[in-house]
This record gives C-alpha cells, structure tokens and sequence, in this order.
C-alpha cells in the first residue's frame, strides 16, 4: 500500500503591502504606481524624504519677522529688495592628505553627517613641491547647501553648535565679511556638532562656513545674520 504523499500548503497573498526582507524587519511602503516610495540617501545611510507641505523653522522666521525688520531698518520699497541667505558652503580641507589619501575620505565622511548631504572631493589644481602637492591630488571637501537643507544647517549651528564651542564670547563683528555681502565663519573643531560622535573621530579637524547673501553691502548682510541669531560679539 503506497504512502499518501503530503501535500505543502500554498502561502496566502500578501495585499496591499510588499513583503518583509530576508532577516526581518518592515516592508517597504508602496506608492500608488507598485513600486516602492522614493527615498532620499545621504552617505552614512537612508534618510526619509520631508513631507511636501514641510517648512523649516527659520525660514518661516525670516518670512514672518526678519523681513519687516530689514524693510523698517533700510527702507527698503519692494519685498524683493530684501536680502536673504542663497546658499551655504561647507570646505574641510585635509592637510594631511598628503602623506595619506585616506583622511580625506574620512574627512568627507564628517561633512556628510554634518550637512546631510553628499560632499564632493576637492583637488589640486597645480602641482605645489615645496608642500610635496601633485596636480590633481585630493586634499579637502566641500557641500553646498540650499533651501530647506541651508535652513536646518543653520539652526543646528546656532541653537547647537556655536554654543558648544569652549570659551566662545560671539563671532567678531569686523571680521569674515568680503564687502559684497557675503560671510565667511571659521569652526576649529567638527566635533561640536552634534552628528559626529566623538569616538569614532581619527582626527580634529576645522572647517569654513560661508554664508552667500543677496545682500549689496556688508552691514545690510551683518543685519540679516543677526535676524537668525548668529552671535555676533559686541
């Protein structure tokens, strides 16, 4: 008498939700078109995308106050006459690439959890001997920062990190400004920002933050800094 053969249950369909990767964890959501949503991914890992009617708190700031102020202080005739922050650049330049390449990918690895966003390698444009520097070699990072990315850098700055900085008495006020309207804040270590945990640091390193305004004269930019509560020294 032969053996009745056992027969493997069929797995139920999953509806609505895709299922789970191997090891564990939640399924991925769907969009309306099947596929999975759309994420943004920064270089030390995945970062949910904000949500579209999103608005960072310093930019409803300057919208609702910085502009009135700077209308009633210069005069200004037209909204648009208003200076405002076009963008920020973040530059770390790694002076001991020179004896090893590697520290500038680490480098970049600090800018990126700072800024959020994935920095380019800067390089050499000409061959220096006297610093034992090749053209084209890697020394330093760079990311450029917009929009709503520019405005929550700039509230982790002030709200965070500025204030971590030892014995900080403000940002000299005669310094940094180029006389078009732009700003230039030097940092001596990265690590008072709050993304770099200081264990894994290889090394301190400083950095140069510059702030690129509108703004046609430097007391006008100085003005519009001090509306998001950069500190500047009396």
């Amino acid at each position: 008498m032969a053996e009745a053969k056992d027969k493997a249950a069929k797995p139920a369909k999953a509806g609505g939700v895709s299922a789970a990767p191997k090891g564990g964890g939640k399924p991925e959501p769907k969009s309306k078109g099947g596929r999975p949503a759309q994420t943004e991914v920064a270089v030390a890992g995945a970062v949910r995308a904000a949500p579209k009617d999103y608005v960072a708190r310093l930019k409803r700031h300057y919208e609702q106050e910085i502009i009135p102020k700077l209308v009633q202080e210069f005069g200004y005739k037209n909204k648009l006459e208003v200076p405002k922050i076009d963008k920020i650049v973040l530059n770390m330049g790694v002076g001991e690439a020179v004896n090893d390449t590697k520290k500038v990918t680490s480098a970049a690895n600090d800018l990126a959890l700072i800024a959020g966003q994935k920095p380019i390698i800067t390089r050499a444009r000409k061959a220096i001997s006297t610093f034992k520097v090749r053209e084209n070699m890697p020394i330093g990072a760079k990311v450029t920062l917009r929009k709503t990315r520019m405005y929550e850098f700039l509230d982790r700055l002030v709200t965070i990190a500025l204030p971590r900085v030892r014995d900080f008495r403000g940002i000299p006020a005669n310094k940094g400004f180029d006389g078009r309207g732009n700003f230039t804040l030097g940092v001596k270590e990265q690590i008072i920002f709050p993304e770099i945990v200081y264990d894994k640091v290889d090394a301190i390193r400083g950095m140069d933050i510059c702030f690129v305004t509108s703004a046609k004269t430097d007391a006008e930019a100085k003005a519009l800094l001090k509306g998001f509560n950069l500190p500047f020294a009396k």
